[in-house]
């Protein structure tokens, strides 16, 4: 798929006045647009998005007005509240308020895969409440705004469990699936640890990875789990780290070199790494032999 990009949005971000902060622009995301950034009071209509659109307000409370007259929904939405528009369908709203916002613009492949498949028709909600999906935005914003190329594995994870998110809470008259407990074949598991090894110091993304297996990336992503108790993520880093480990103890290139063979981004990104998940860094690794 292609990147999703600012035409593929409602239109919200276009608006004379808004401030961006950040945005997944130009980073090669093709199922989810990330933007966060500070709103301005505005009334406006926008035409029909391909993407769902999900907003989590950062602060408030503000008097958010949906639809037109006299069907028109108003409500004071507090820190933490939710937006959601689906896409296809025209917006009319009015922020009363000055508003910093994360828009999170879902593809609808997304949604397919975390259906398994299936068409999702999801509600039209203001101020709706639901502590998990806006965990996921909040961790979306930090992987936006500490970007790392090798993370790409680790975006399309939480772009996943956000999209089964609002199939799971969010949908309308469409239930999703129960989800299955089983794992992933021995051989989907080598086949998919092979590319991994293969491929250590590339960006990797989750699609990739279930085309080894042979499964969409959500149904590779539950599988993975059931089988290695771990997000696909965590196990590529895993990977990345005992491998660069293995290199500061036998060899002799110097540390950022190995940080980058290993799929780090650079030597900082390794050693944050690496004091974080074994209480040590590269340096001491290196002298300890």
């Amino acid at each position: 798929m292609a990147e999703l990009r600012l035409a593929d949005t409602v239109g919200i971000l276009r608006r004379p006045g808004l401030r961006p902060r950040h945005t997944s622009a130009g980073l090669g995301w093709d199922r989810l647009y990330l933007s966060a950034q500070q709103e301005r009071p505005y009334r406006a209509e926008f035409d029909p998005a391909p993407t769902h659109l999900l907003i989590l307000h950062l602060n408030g409370p503000v008097t958010v007005r949906r639809g037109t007259r006299p069907g028109v929904q108003s409500r004071t939405v507090p820190a933490g509240g939710l937006f959601l528009q689906p896409a296809g369908r025209t917006l009319a709203v009015e922020l009363t308020g000055n508003l910093d916002t994360i828009h999170a613009y879902l593809a609808d492949e997304a949604l397919h895969e975390a259906n398994e498949g299936r068409p999702v028709e999801l509600s039209e909600e203001l101020g709706a409440t639901d502590p998990l999906a806006e965990q996921l935005m909040l961790a979306l914003d930090t992987a936006l705004r500490r970007w790392e190329p090798s993370a790409r594995t680790y975006i399309d994870h939480l772009t996943g469990a956000l999209a089964a998110q609002l199939v799971h809470r969010h949908a309308a008259g469409v239930a999703a699936p129960r989800a299955g407990h089983s794992g992933l074949s021995t051989r989907q598991l080598d086949a998919v640890r092979e590319l991994m090894e293969q491929r250590l110091d590339e960006p990797l993304p989750i699609a990739e990875l279930a085309t080894v297996a042979a499964l969409s990336p959500s149904q590779f992503t539950r599988r993975f789990r059931a089988s290695t108790g771990q997000s696909p993520h965590q196990f590529l880093l895993k990977l990345r780290l005992d491998h660069a480990c293995r290199l500061l103890r036998t060899g002799s290139d110097a540390i950022g070199q190995v940080a980058v063979e290993c799929g780090f981004s650079h030597q900082e990104h390794l050693t944050r790494v690496m004091r974080a998940k074994l209480g040590t860094t590269p340096a001491a690794l290196r002298r300890a032999g």
